[in-house]
């Protein structure tokens, strides 16, 4: 497997001072460790590498965390129980330290919740995925499933949007359960979604979906929803940078930046933790910009922070990369937010070049899945002739 290493990043910050009269890791409560292995499951919404790219990202570029390995092992039509059926012959002899599981979309049949068809066969097959990777001493963080769509999903089985929500509700209560009774982590995929959708519906009007053209599938801004729940149960704490700015002294950087000069008003920082980036615009679904005023996401997980103290007039010009914008000196003293602010920085280009690294990346590990791993016994007459592959 493909192991990426970051260059460290050099951006400059310039605060222009106006005259004018007139106005480090916190890595004790982390799921996620130094050297982890997380294998990331799930059916087809999983599958489509969207929300799985944007953790592998936010854990290797953002997070500080040192030789994170992420696999991919969505499955499209998955159910829980077919992800329980395959623990041993795939993902076990990847030998991860970490899972995520996100089942349940299937789970329900796409109609009013059965709890023979669905609820009993969804708590019993989550429950033994659990008690499976337990025994290994692996770290489970049990994901719900999320929603449909409320305007693209057309219904099946005589159940519209609202009751297939019901339904996945339920489910994903389970999942909340299962993961207390067990003692492991618990993504709420499911209320995050409902609760971005029905913010933002109400701002950019009914037919902005969240849950994907199809109702079912979402697009980047439901899946980066997707994943602030999951990086969040996984207890990040947001701070990617802190930058203070002293015009009458010395600038100070947080872990993961060096401060390689400074005069008044300019510091160039290396950088080795990259702010996540974003893509879209502010209406279109098919990006993940849209979605960020409906989900806390830069504020729990994406604080790029800029702090300017002893600023010798009421307002100041920040340059960042090529933009710039005006703040008051309260605000500065208070500290602002870069990732917030600069939405096109000098990070951009670089984290969805990575972004595009790790698509491919996971594209071949699901091709593993799907072809090798699910046709290995068909090899093993060849494996046995071969001492060395066979005690691989």
């Amino acid at each position: 497997m493909r192991k990426f290493s970051f260059k460290k990043f050099f951006f400059s910050l310039i605060v222009f001072a106006f005259i004018s009269a007139g106005t480090m890791v916190a890595c004790a409560d982390l799921v996620i460790k130094d050297g982890d292995r997380v294998a990331i499951a799930g059916d087809s919404i999983t599958e489509q590498k969207i929300y799985s790219c944007y953790i592998e990202a936010y854990l290797l570029a953002c997070s500080g965390l040192k030789d994170i390995k992420v696999f991919q092992f969505g499955c499209g039509g998955e159910q829980a129980k077919g992800f329980a059926a395959r623990l041993e012959t795939d993902v076990w002899n990847w030998k991860p330290t970490v899972v995520t599981t996100c089942y349940g979309m299937n789970d329900g049949y796409y109609r009013k919740y059965e709890e023979l068809l669905a609820g009993e066969p969804h708590r019993s097959s989550v429950k033994k995925i659990v008690d499976f990777f337990k025994s290994k001493g692996v770290r489970v963080i049990v994901g719900s499933p999320g929603i449909v769509d409320t305007y693209t999903y057309k219904g099946r089985n005589e159940t519209g949007a609202n009751g297939y929500n019901e339904t996945l509700g339920k489910l994903a209560e389970f999942d909340r359960q299962i993961a207390l009774d067990e003692n492991v982590n618990f993504a709420n995929v499911h209320d995050a979604m409902m609760d971005s959708m029905i913010k933002a519906k109400a701002v950019l009007g009914e037919s902005y979906h969240v849950a994907g053209g199809d109702g079912v599938h979402p697009g980047p801004n439901g899946q980066l929803v997707m994943a602030y729940a999951f990086l969040k149960e996984m207890g990040f704490d947001g701070q990617i940078a802190k930058i203070e700015m002293d015009f009458n002294g010395q600038t100070m950087v947080s872990a993961g930046h060096k401060l390689l000069s400074q005069k008044p008003g300019v510091v160039e920082i290396e950088s080795s933790r990259y702010p996540f980036c974003f893509t879209g615009n502010e209406k279109d679904p098919s990006g993940n910009l849209s979605i960020l005023p409906f989900v806390p996401f830069q504020n729990d997980l994406n604080r790029f922070e800029l702090i300017v103290r002893n600023l010798p007039t009421k307002r100041a010009e920040v340059i960042c990369g090529n933009e710039k914008k005006v703040f008051n000196k309260d605000d500065l003293e208070r500290g602002i937010n870069l990732a917030a602010e600069f939405i096109n920085n000098p990070f951009s280009l670089p984290f969805n070049q990575l972004l595009t690294e790790l698509y491919n990346k996971q594209l071949f590990e699901n091709w593993m899945i799907r072809n090798f791993y699910a046709n290995f016994g068909s090899y093993m007459p060849e494996v046995n002739k071969d001492s060395k592959l066979k005690d691989a």
